[in-house]
């Protein structure tokens, strides 16, 4: 996949874009096959809410073929490399399932984590999403403050430890105060990140954004891939590898069918 140049100055300047149907309905299927497996695995890997339900799976490239797979897909490495102009590795990857009546995500960005707890130098890094679900208005989808990569790293960001999640979502997120968040969405305005199943998204790693609970019956999982330049490695390793990498190894793209090869 080959990003116009439209996309790459939409990517500068808003700090995401979206790309439709990336992946084609075999592949959404071997990935939906993989989050069943990845969920029902008994590790520190799963979070869970309250009633046992799966919210997050870390280090699924870790856990499944498929995943791994998936991260040398040529959609994802070519695109990466083009936004980056590097070659680049997994930091972190993950199953993002929004249960119904389920956990929120406060506003945070995943640079400011990466780099204060990690040891990411630089925000030279992007948060790959793959959809599997139709994700538009009413799943709680992703909401983003366009153009708020341009500020950098904010700094007025705490974590809380009163989260309900603390102990197995939140415990490293750097959550940022209403304030601030009220300030930057009078400036730059606030969008709901939307698209069919399969579609692609690239987001600069210093984007501000949350999601709210997902009151509806509707499925919504996302996989992340955070990638980042290959030169841009962690220099601390106070979490565990299925948080934070320990291979800085450039992903070497796949063939186009490095997915379909898993279909039944």
């Amino acid at each position: 996949m080959q990003l116009t140049d439209a996309q790459i100055e939409t990517f500068r300047d808003k700090g995401w874009i979206v790309i439709p149907n990336a992946f084609d309905a075999t592949e959404v299927s071997v990935l939906n096959d993989a989050v069943k497996a990845v969920t029902e695995h008994d590790g520190p890997e799963v979070a869970r809410e309250p009633d046992g339900a799966p919210h997050v799976v870390y280090g699924m490239h870790l856990l499944d073929d498929r995943f791994a797979a998936l991260a040398r897909h040529p959609n994802i490495v070519d695109t990466s490399e083009a936004l980056l102009d590097s070659k680049v590795f997994v930091h972190q990857s993950r199953v993002n399932v929004k249960q119904i009546d389920g956990s929120i995500v406060k506003w945070h960005q995943d640079f400011g984590t990466y780099h204060r707890v990690d040891g990411l130098p630089d925000p030279r890094g992007i948060m790959v999403g793959v959809f599997l679900n139709d994700v538009n208005s009413c799943n709680a989808p992703v909401l983003g403050i366009p153009g708020s990569h341009r500020h950098g790293i904010v700094s007025r960001a705490f974590q809380d430890p009163t989260s309900e999640d603390f102990e197995t979502v939140s415990k490293y997120r750097f959550d940022i105060p209403r304030e601030t968040i009220a300030s930057l969405v009078a400036e730059h305005g606030l969008e709901a990140i939307e698209g069919p199943a399969g579609s692609l998204l690239l987001m600069d790693m210093t984007v501000v954004h949350g999601s709210s609970v997902n009151i509806t019956p509707l499925r919504r999982v996302i996989l992340y891939l955070n990638v980042s330049a290959v030169d841009n490695r962690g220099e601390t390793y106070e979490r565990p590898e299925y948080y934070a990498a320990r291979d800085f190894s450039p992903l070497v793209s796949a063939g186009d069918d490095c997915l379909k090869s898993f279909a039944a």
